[in-house]
């Protein structure tokens, strides 16, 4: 496959890939609520796999001594530790929120927010693995 198709196209696979895993997850483990928990957290970090798939292709199509691996592999660092750092305290601000709005206002419905903003460890994990896996297999599709 061409490189300049393939850069691209691999984060939006990752993205597809790890979405489709994630909903499976969520189907095996909350039934018919799965649907409900589309978006940020759970396993595995689509985040974590879109940037890590990106990053592993370029190490293994230009080499992991590069600049450009190196800026790729820096961003990736950022976006795993913004998952299980900021993201989770959000989703962890969100749950007490939402806790004292039903004390304050137990007879009305309010808006609750989105609980699960963030990341574990081993999801984070997860979307590395994931990204890791489709960038060799990407790089394997150059060579």
């Amino acid at each position: 496959m061409n490189a300049s198709l393939l850069y691209p196209a691999l984060p939006f696979i990752a993205w597809l890939v790890s979405g489709t895993l994630k909903y499976a997850v969520n189907r095996v483990r909350h039934g018919s609520d799965a649907g409900k928990l589309i978006g940020n957290g759970g396993f595995p970090s689509t985040h974590t796999s879109v940037v890590s798939s990106v990053a592993m292709l370029i190490g293994f199509d230009q080499g992991w001594g590069t600049p450009l691996f190196g800026l790729a592999a820096a961003v990736a660092y950022i976006v795993m530790i913004d998952a299980v750092g900021i993201r989770r305290a959000v989703g962890e601000n969100a749950r007490r929120i939402n806790a004292l709005t039903l004390e304050i206002a137990a007879a009305s419905e309010g808006a609750m927010l989105r609980e699960r903003q963030g990341h574990t460890r081993f999801e984070v994990f997860g979307g590395l693995a994931l990204g890791s896996l489709l960038g060799w297999l990407g790089s394997l599709m150059l060579g």
